[in-house]
């Protein structure tokens, strides 16, 4: 608002207020180097009081962190913590990946062309032991969120439980077989007070551009305030700012069902539709999330923010999106068996008939006007309403 401001200024009368534009872009700026405060997202959803189980203090000179998942997301925040001066550890589970980036600080699959910083170490392929895992003060967690259950299940008996490390968690997705959220993997992994410990981060933010250092933002939010916070001092760079919310359920349905929406909007391009029809899909589908949000019992708010519209918007308009290519050559014409398998083939990953069975019902299925949803949360979500002792 402050950018718009200052151009505003100067369009209006340029020769009285050039002093007064700069003074707004230099203050605009200055802001960005200093951590942020609590956003506006503070309101989008109750705070909850309870008692939890709570995690080490984070310092923002040098903490120890591990992070699990060495695929585009995962090396990208590696990189991210270790240029920041944290000692890094980055899991992965091929030995060959391990050795080849420790002997040259290169990802032999993701991000192949960056040099990482020298402050992160590779470990694997075996998950870390308990002694390794209580002198940790951070797990970051970036593996795909239908391998998070059997991980957690391990490592969960290795906490310290009066002093866990900081748990943040940055996969996104519905669980296969169970429509769990993360939130609900972590309560039935590791308990409901350090689920509502949990930190989740989403936002409009490419590997890719974090690793060039492009000024990004992302939305942070826990059920616990103190963790949100400390998520946010641990990550926060002048090119890589924080806004901290206490909706974790609405961060996540906006990070699972924006994929829908780029699929579609990837479609339509392929088709050969232009802007008009791309704009009526991003503004459809995000109402439709929010009303799905609001079905969770997710704030409505969390969806106008960056991890709503702010990730619907670059997902649905960048052929980086993979969701978005998809969507596109299925619009060119491509069957979505040759898609899958090229898209295998390139990025050396398992093929997953399940999803590839998913969009084919949805591809089937005959056109509806709405979605026939609750008022209030019931099914999936009063289970996971009851699982964290929320459901009252």
């Amino acid at each position: 608002m402050r950018f718009l401001l200052s151009a505003s200024i100067w369009r209006t009368s340029p020769s009285r207020n050039i002093r007064t534009s700069v003074s707004c872009f230099s203050y605009s700026y200055r802001t960005c180097l200093a951590p942020p405060s609590r956003s506006y997202q503070n309101f989008s959803a109750p705070t909850f009081k309870f008692a939890m189980a709570s995690s080490k203090d984070v310092s923002a000179e040098r903490s120890r962190v591990c992070v699990f998942g060495a695929g585009n997301f995962g090396s990208c925040l590696s990189d991210h913590l270790g240029d920041s001066n944290h000692e890094v550890f980055m899991w992965a589970r091929e030995t060959e990946l391990i050795e080849k980036f420790n002997a040259t600080h290169r990802n032999s699959v993701y991000l192949t062309d960056h040099e990482f910083s020298k402050n992160i170490t590779a470990i694997g392929p075996e998950l870390p032991d308990a002694e390794f895992i209580q002198t940790m003060d951070v797990l970051l967690f970036a593996i795909p969120t239908q391998f998070l259950r059997q991980t957690l299940t391990v490592l969960h008996p290795r906490f310290n439980e009066k002093k866990h490390p900081l748990l943040v968690f940055v996969n996104k997705g519905i669980e296969v077989g169970t429509n769990a959220l993360t939130l609900e993997i972590i309560a039935d992994t590791c308990g409901p007070n350090i689920a509502k410990a949990a930190t989740f981060i989403s936002g409009p933010s490419f590997a890719k551009e974090i690793i060039l250092r492009q000024p990004t933002s992302v939305s942070v939010a826990s059920l616990t305030e103190s963790e949100a916070d400390k998520t946010s001092t641990l990550f926060h760079q002048p090119h890589f700012r924080c806004y901290t919310g206490s909706d974790p359920i609405g961060i996540e349905l906006s990070g699972a069902l924006k994929n829908v929406y780029a699929i579609a909007a990837g479609m339509s391009d392929g088709l050969g539709f232009k802007n008009n029809t791309r704009a009526m899909i991003i503004t459809r589908g995000l109402a439709e999330m929010t009303r799905v949000g609001a079905a969770y019992g997710a704030s409505p708010l969390t969806f106008l923010g960056l991890a709503g519209v702010g990730d619907l918007f670059l997902t649905c308009g960048s052929s980086n999106s993979r969701n978005y290519t998809v969507g596109y050559r299925l619009g060119q014409g491509e069957s979505l068996d040759e898609i899958m398998k090229t898209w295998v083939a390139s990025r050396r990953v398992s093929p997953r008939p399940r999803v590839q069975d998913a969009i084919r019902y949805l591809m089937e299925l005959p056109p509806s006007r709405e979605l026939d949803l609750p008022k209030a949360p019931h099914g999936p979500a009063s289970r996971l309403l009851k699982k964290l002792g929320l459901d009252e």
